[in-house]
């Protein structure tokens, strides 16, 4: 069987870069096309250039490919240039989208026929919702529905996050003392693990898998408790994590899911994003590793030479220390 060739449009950075990885590891060749700011990781072939401007594709051109992903954020016009262009050289188109194109918030249980966002395949840059949907379709638009699979991930976690939620928790638990833990302990949480959305993706790309799948683990996978109990364990801190229920966290004005990362208050909108039906992600072959491994794993990449950089265009996210100090009772 020869080898199968893999175009990744990105490849740089966090899932983009853990799918290249996953798929040199399987003995794929793989290339990358992207500008050029982040090194390739090795093993691959690199192309470079700027998609949003003027003969930004020229470097791919030329050649042939089983399979594409392409892991494009912005405007989903983009996404239709590249895909129009590779859709008569390339077998299989694999987007990797967000559950965020349903209406917000999902209700609890939603699947893949919940309701969506409008987008437009043609359009520029608009908000993340809108330019997800968009690049769906316009993915659609080139390849067929039946060439075009549609990876619409929730909480994406693990080595090389650059978004730095998990790596914002790992290093406000590594300073140790008390930690302001959002509550309830028992909170259900789902997410997946980069790696996992790699594997998986390459697998359904790999069997052909065309349509939208919910790419995330089950519901109650882990919970906050377990979450920040395994940060504790992994960074040897010795951090005391005081538990403060949700009405006193949002009475102090803290904002769930950007100053304190990952969480949200039990209501609609955690279980729009905790509570999803993903039975059709998991009977396609989809699994995901248990919490510790994540956490160890992102905590043993933190602590590389080099550290963790943050995508540019993120706002950071965290809590001020003098914040939590003073919820605490600290200060």
């Amino acid at each position: 069987m020869s080898t199968r060739q893999l175009l990744i449009l990105g490849g740089t950075g966090f899932v983009g870069r853990v799918m290249a990885e996953e798929a040199v590891a399987r003995g794929w060749h793989v290339t990358v096309f992207n500008r050029g700011r982040a090194a390739p990781p090795p093993g691959v072939t690199a192309l470079r250039g700027e998609r949003t401007s003027a003969d930004g594709l020229a470097a791919l051109a030329a050649g042939e490919w089983d399979h594409v992903v392409d892991t494009w954020s912005g405007a989903p016009s983009a996404v239709r240039a590249a895909a129009g262009l590779l859709a008569g050289r390339a077998g299989h188109f694999s987007y990797i989208s967000s559950r965020s194109v349903y209406t917000f918030p999902p209700a609890a249980g939603a699947a893949e026929d919940a309701p969506l966002v409008d987008g437009s395949p043609d359009a520029e840059a608009t908000d993340y919702r809108s330019d997800k949907r968009g690049g769906e379709l316009a993915a659609r638009a080139a390849f067929g529905a039946d060439r075009t699979l549609l990876v619409r991930c929730g909480l994406i976690l693990g080595p090389q996050e650059n978004v730095g939620r998990l790596p914002w928790w790992l290093t406000r638990i590594a300073r140790g003392g008390p930690v302001l833990a959002p509550g309830p302990r028992d909170l259900p949480l789902q997410y997946v693990d980069a790696r996992d959305l790699a594997a998986w993706t390459l697998d359904a790309a790999a069997r052909g898998l065309s349509g939208p799948f919910d790419v995330v683990s089950p519901p109650g996978h882990t919970t906050m408790g377990e979450l920040l109990g395994a940060c504790v364990r992994v960074t040897g801190s010795g951090a005391e994590l005081r538990w403060t229920d949700p009405d006193t966290v949002l009475a102090a004005g803290i904002a769930p899911w950007t100053q304190l990362p990952v969480w949200l208050p039990p209501g609609p909108e955690h279980a729009g994003l905790h509570a999803s039906d993903v039975s059709k992600a998991l009977a396609a072959g989809l699994r995901c590793r248990p919490v510790g491994e994540t956490v160890a794993d992102t905590w043993r990449w933190l602590s590389e030479p080099g550290g963790v950089t943050l995508k540019p265009d993120r706002s950071a996210v965290g809590l001020d220390p003098a914040v939590e100090a003073r919820v605490l009772g600290l200060g």
